[in-house]
């Protein structure tokens, strides 16, 4: 079990790494290639929309091909557009490299919660999601940091030559470290029955729901991704390294909420949690525009409520593909690619509207965040209905023995990887 977690973890870690490994340089990259600050930011939106085209495809070729395949293939060409990047002569071009490498990052995402739908259900699923998803969540806040130190020895370029590297150890770590869990039998059989697969997917309203939840969430975290350099760096004045150190503080929150997740969910339930988590978020958002609107407490009424808010994502992200995925075991790779889509295509869209209002304060970053938020909410209470969910299922998976594992009804039980 462990070698599986570091081998997914690492997976899923490409997709954030990705996105957000050069935030801290948007204004050097602005400053190098004569682009404003919106079209920096549209070579993020770029990669986002590339996540949501490419886990559109990749998911379901995991389900026609088995999941090996399809990964290996996708982080090859994540290694070609990393090159291509770090060699972009002008924004123009860096910006469709990016939209190419977004594509083939989503590979990690999508094929890991495939992974562990075809491994886990019920409460299990839900605690190795949350080991995911404390990479997934903890990544795009860390990586910003990691990314403010790459910077104090090489320029934005090198970042992308980094990410190379990541793509090319990757694909051994795959070939290595992880086996095919989808057997042939239980493979679908052309593209076909891979569209057919979508339907049944999206006529569940439960799985909508979760999906839009997901989808807005993530929103608001990208909302912050986009936004806050230049409000931190240009408003508060802080330094490359000051800013990447203030992302690592606000990880704080969302690592610890991840970890908190799985006991959170054994005790009240998978979707109570998640409930509660976008109810807080809604609330902290609402602080954080009043408090950027009157400009009360400075740089520090800023960060508090943003704490808060993305410690609120540690609990939303492993609970809304558990519990999405629970009734789609036999189409996980194309239910995931659904879930993962709509994170980024809301990210994608956000990113550039936070922009076009300006980066002088942080009333735009704030108005999506409570907007995000308060949307989500209406769309848990009133479309997904936690109390109308059915409880999880609460057998434990035993630490020495991962063969075992929790099983549904024979058309969803799991493969033995």
């Amino acid at each position: 079990m462990v070698r599986t977690v570091l081998v997914l973890g690492s997976l899923t870690a490409l997709g954030p790494l990705t996105i957000d490994l050069y935030l801290p340089a948007f204004p050097s990259i602005s400053e190098t290639l004569g682009a404003s600050e919106s079209q920096v930011q549209l070579t993020l939106t770029g990669t986002l929309i590339g996540v949501a085209l490419g886990q559109l495809i990749i998911g379901p070729l995991s389900d026609r091909l088995g999941r090996r395949r399809p990964l290996i293939t996708a982080v090859m060409v994540h290694v070609v557009a990393s090159v291509l990047c770090a060699l972009a002569p002008n924004i123009a071009t860096l910006g469709m490299f990016r939209v190419l490498q977004g594509m083939a990052a989503a590979a990690g995402a999508v094929v890991s919660m495939a992974v562990v739908r075809d491994m886990y259900t019920g409460l299990p699923a839900v605690r190795m999601l949350s080991r995911l998803m404390l990479v997934m969540g903890a990544a795009p806040v860390l990586a910003p940091t990691l990314g403010g130190q790459i910077l104090r020895f090489t320029d934005w370029r090198g970042v992308f030559w980094l990410l190379a590297l990541l793509g090319a150890a990757l694909v051994v770590v795959v070939v290595v470290g992880l086996r095919e869990t989808l057997p042939p039998q239980r493979r679908r059989g052309g593209f076909r029955d891979t569209a057919r697969a979508f339907r049944p997917v999206l006529r569940d309203r439960t799985f909508v729901g979760l999906m839009f939840t997901g989808g807005l969430m993530m929103g608001a975290l990208f909302s912050y991704i986009s936004g806050s350099s230049f409000v931190f760096q240009g408003v508060y004045g802080l330094s490359e390294q000051q800013y990447g150190l203030l992302f690592g503080v606000n990880a704080a929150g969302l690592i610890i909420a991840t970890q908190i997740n799985p006991r959170a969910g054994r005790r009240f339930g998978p979707q109570w949690v998640l409930a509660t988590a976008v109810s807080v978020a809604a609330t902290a958002s609402a602080v954080l525009i009043v408090i950027s609107l009157t400009g009360a407490f400075g740089m520090l009424g800023i960060a508090v409520p943003l704490f808060f808010m993305l410690a609120t994502i540690g609990f939303t992200l492993p609970n809304v593909p558990a519990l999405a995925l629970a009734n789609h075991g036999e189409a996980a790779g194309t239910a995931a690619s659904l879930i993962g889509a709509m994170n980024f295509l809301v990210g994608g869209a956000i990113a550039p509207i936070v922009g076009m209002f300006g980066a002088d304060s942080a009333v735009p970053m704030a108005s999506v965040m409570v907007a995000a938020t308060g949307v989500a909410v209406t769309v848990v209470f009133t479309v997904v209905r936690p109390g109308r969910l059915v409880e999880p299922q609460t057998a434990e998976e035993p630490a020495d023995e991962p063969a075992r594992r929790t099983v549904e009804p024979a058309e969803h039980s799991p493969a033995t990887p």
